[in-house]
């Protein structure tokens, strides 16, 4: 991995190198025990005990509202008592909460799981100590490793979630889930040694995680993740009931689309790779627009849903990888684990907003419902955003 540096070209120090794949390996492994649930979680709550469409969505969703919750104060606490302490303690909690949810014969002890698993909020603190272990001019291309490895755990997740649970049920993806936790937890012994810890902060200060141009970028992450969300409460009843697909062939629409995606993504990554300009935001976001636009309105056969979620993840993975980049060369050094923690936080409380309105919306029946809502929050965030704009840094 390499960057550039008043024209020259820089490389990634090999403990550099070390230390992201293993904190992109350990996110992933973490993901994985929420990806997997994704395609498969909304059909698998409507068969509990006591389900409803709201009840439906907070269980898909429920696990961003103690994340949103908790990023912020452990992000902070990873300033003080450093990274790895919070990580640990986060995957255990997450495995705890797992483990809860798949024990579970009722919707509400999986939504208890799934908050659980949400108070393992570790996301910004993984980012920040890759910001710690990584020199500024390096930092962008080391997010872009980091979001590409969340990237590969959501694709494998998308054909092994489904398949998995075809064959032996849900709960085996909350058991696996655990069991990553534990894996990844360890895989933290694996870590470079050196890397340097923060210069500790003389106050709990959160006044420099809320600048404008910060709070910008948490809007931007809350309205994907609730679209996101939303999005995957109705998928799966489109794919099984309005497009009548066994659970086995669903993980074929999804990395199909996803390759296909690249195609849009990769150009938009090289687009924006030097400083990053809001037009390319925006082109992001009309992709997303579009895509649920097509949902809503064309969501009857197979072709125009795969290519409708070609440009989903064209914009979502763009937006994904990029948006916690720019918040990371913006956050100061001192208090970078709140402003990520902020940032995650945004994130979170998105996908339990997406659950929310995915379960309101999916009442009806009519999963267009849901992704006609979502086609309106990319249409308010296009709007925010200002499509079109250059020269800016977000």
């Amino acid at each position: 991995m390499i960057a550039q540096e008043d024209g020259a070209i820089v490389a990634m120090l090999p403990g550099e190198r070390r230390a992201v794949g293993v904190i992109a390996l350990i996110a992933m492994l973490r993901m994985f025990g929420l990806f997997a649930l994704l395609p498969v979680l909304s059909l698998y709550a409507a068969t509990l005990a006591d389900a409803t469409p709201i009840l439906i969505g907070l269980a898909v969703g429920a696990y961003g509202l103690t994340q949103a919750g908790l990023q912020i104060p452990l992000g902070a606490l990873s300033d003080r008592v450093g990274r790895v302490p919070v990580i640990v303690g986060g995957l255990a909690i997450f495995a705890i909460g797992s483990v809860v949810a798949a024990l579970g014969d009722s919707i509400w002890t999986v939504i208890a799981g799934r908050l659980l698993q949400g108070a393992g909020a570790i996301s910004a603190t993984l980012t920040a100590l890759i910001a710690d272990a990584t020199r500024t001019h390096v930092r962008t291309r080391s997010m872009a490793f980091y979001g590409i490895g969340i990237g590969v755990s959501f694709l494998i997740s998308l054909i092994v979630g489904p398949l998995l649970a075809a064959r032996f049920g849900v709960t085996v993806l909350f058991w696996l889930g655990a069991l990553f936790a534990i894996v990844a937890a360890v895989g933290l012994r694996a870590l470079p040694a050196g890397i340097e810890r923060p210069a500790r902060s003389g106050q709990w200060n959160l006044a420099s995680a809320l600048r404008p141009e910060l709070l910008r970028l948490d809007f931007y992450v809350f309205m994907l993740h609730a679209i996101l969300t939303a999005s995957f409460v109705a998928l799966p009843f489109l794919f099984a009931h309005k497009l009548e697909l066994a659970i086995t062939a669903h993980w074929k629409i999804y990395i199909g689309a996803l390759l296909v995606s690249l195609l849009g993504t990769v150009p938009l990554i090289i687009s924006d790779e030097r400083k990053g300009k809001a037009a390319t935001l925006s082109i992001a976001v009309g992709l997303l627009l579009a895509g649920e636009l097509i949902l809503s309105f064309a969501g009857f056969a197979v072709l125009p849903v795969f290519f409708a979620l070609v440009l989903f993840f064209a914009g979502f993975n763009f937006l994904e990888a990029g948006l916690p980049a720019r918040l990371s060369l913006l956050a100061e050094g001192q208090t970078r684990g709140a402003s990520l923690g902020v940032f995650s936080s945004s994130q979170f409380l998105g996908a339990f907003a997406g659950g929310l309105i995915g379960g309101r919306f999916l009442a009806s029946g009519n999963p267009a419902d849901v992704f006609f809502v979502c086609s309106l929050l990319a249409g308010i965030w296009m709007a925010v955003q200002g499509f079109g704009r250059s020269g800016q840094d977000t």
